[in-house]
């Protein structure tokens, strides 16, 4: 989707219509920090965000739950050792839609055996303690767009 496809009213449909997301967070909103270029754009979302109570938007030095960038190519993490494949890249999005080794197995066309390696990789490479920090890393990082 490009920036002038995004509408507030899309923003807030898919947000209200997206019912996984209250379901992870049992408790308070969702801390959300913008990472978009086009200050224009960035407004629009964050007042889009600010009429859904199950988020709000990160302070300053706040960390967040989710972090939202601009469009684009993922960028490669400058502090990390080693690039990543895009497999890797495959296998980061599928973990960041909650996929698990055996269904990530599937949609990629691999054994479940390369999937752990994979995501084994991935854990290393963005010095993660699980699959969900290793997602948020990489989202920090802007390798990941949610």
């Amino acid at each position: 989707m490009n920036d002038d496809s995004l509408n507030d009213d899309t923003l807030r449909d898919d947000i209200s219509n997206d019912n996984t997301l209250s379901n992870r967070t049992p408790t308070g909103a969702i801390v959300v920090s913008l990472a978009v270029e086009d200050s224009a754009l960035s407004d629009r979302i964050a007042a889009a965000l600010a009429s859904v109570p199950e988020f709000r938007l990160a302070r300053v030095d706040e960390r967040a739950d989710v972090v939202i960038v601009s469009g684009g190519q993922a960028k490669q993490p400058s502090d990390a050792g080693q690039p990543f494949t895009e497999r890797e890249l495959e296998v980061l999005t599928l973990m960041s839609e909650g996929a698990s080794n055996k269904a990530i197995a599937r949609r990629l066309g691999i054994s479940v055996h390369t999937a752990k390696f994979h995501v084994g990789q991935l854990l290393d490479k963005l010095d993660a303690t699980g699959r969900t920090d290793a997602v948020a890393h990489a989202a920090r990082l802007g390798v990941l767009h949610l």
